[in-house]
């Protein structure tokens, strides 16, 4: 497990955009060989998205060849609808950069069987060769994607009820109104997430350090689900200093001391003009 520790949020943001750009043109996609990479919404992402859109508007970096696989989806929220998290994904990152729409998966949470949906969408994750890269946020409360505390860290894609914490948490994006805050997802499971090649979850914030230090400074726990990931043989945190406070100096100053060997996996960032 890494733990790369950047100075802000800005920081940790071209850090993570920086490695997933290297990781797509070190693969060398082609028509016969997608890379696959795993997706996240949220407010944690969106600095991460405009750095990829960056590199690909700069001719550094194609989506030609990459396909993704959203973590999640609202349910009975119009697709439409501005909160939807496909009109996040679109908004945010999609229609700036050059992905065929037919590789972009999203969960549609309208679908008129909703295990079926989740069965297709592992289906389709099984079809694709599985995911090269899973990219993930986390909630306050140490969840990842939709798997709120408690969830079975072996779980599949599946319907979820959303927790109060979770709902509270996105009531920001619906005026504050916790009536138009949808009480239900579709989400991956961590088990789904544990299967990818690589991991790499994106923790921001002083809100968010208390999970950071139940992630990785204590055991494997279901209440806190984003802990499994001690467990995968390839994952990396990048945080920011503020998501480490509840961390022990010692394990700050440790990870710290590791950064000249973190940093050679940015640095040089490749670029497609150069293949």
């Amino acid at each position: 497990m890494r733990l790369v520790i950047l100075e802000d949020y800005d920081q940790a943001s071209e850090w993570a955009a920086k490695y997933i750009c290297n990781r797509i043109i070190q693969f060398k996609p082609n028509q016969g060989r997608y890379f696959t990479l795993g997706l996240p919404t949220g407010s944690t992402p969106l600095g991460c998205y405009k750095k990829l859109i960056e590199y690909h508007k700069n001719g550094d970096l194609s989506f030609k060849y990459v396909k993704t696989f959203n973590m999640d989806e609202y349910v009975g929220l119009p697709r439409n609808h501005p909160e939807s998290y496909h009109s996040y994904m679109w908004n945010n990152f999609f229609k700036h950069i050059d992905i065929d729409p037919n590789n972009a998966h999203i969960l549609d949470g309208n679908a008129p069987d909703l295990q079926a949906e989740c069965d297709a969408f592992e289906k389709k994750i099984e079809e694709a060769g599985g995911i090269d890269l899973f990219v993930g946020g986390i909630g306050p409360d140490g969840h990842i994607a939709f798997n709120e505390p408690g969830s079975s860290l072996s779980s599949r894609t599946r319907l979820k009820t959303l927790a109060m914490d979770t709902i509270l948490a996105n009531a920001k994006y619906f005026d504050g109104d916790l009536s138009k805050v949808p009480t239900m997802a579709l989400t991956v499971g961590v088990g789904t997430v544990m299967d990818a090649r690589e991991v790499m979850i994106l923790i921001t914030g002083a809100h968010k350090a208390f999970a950071l230090y139940k992630a990785i400074e204590e055991g494997v726990n279901h209440m806190w689900t984003v802990s499994a990931f001690q467990q995968h043989p390839r994952t990396i945190f990048v945080c920011d200093e503020d998501a480490t406070l509840e961390l022990r100096v010692k394990t700050v100053k440790y990870f710290k001391g590791l950064m000249h060997v973190h940093n050679k996996l940015v640095d040089p960032l490749y670029s497609m003009k150069e293949n």
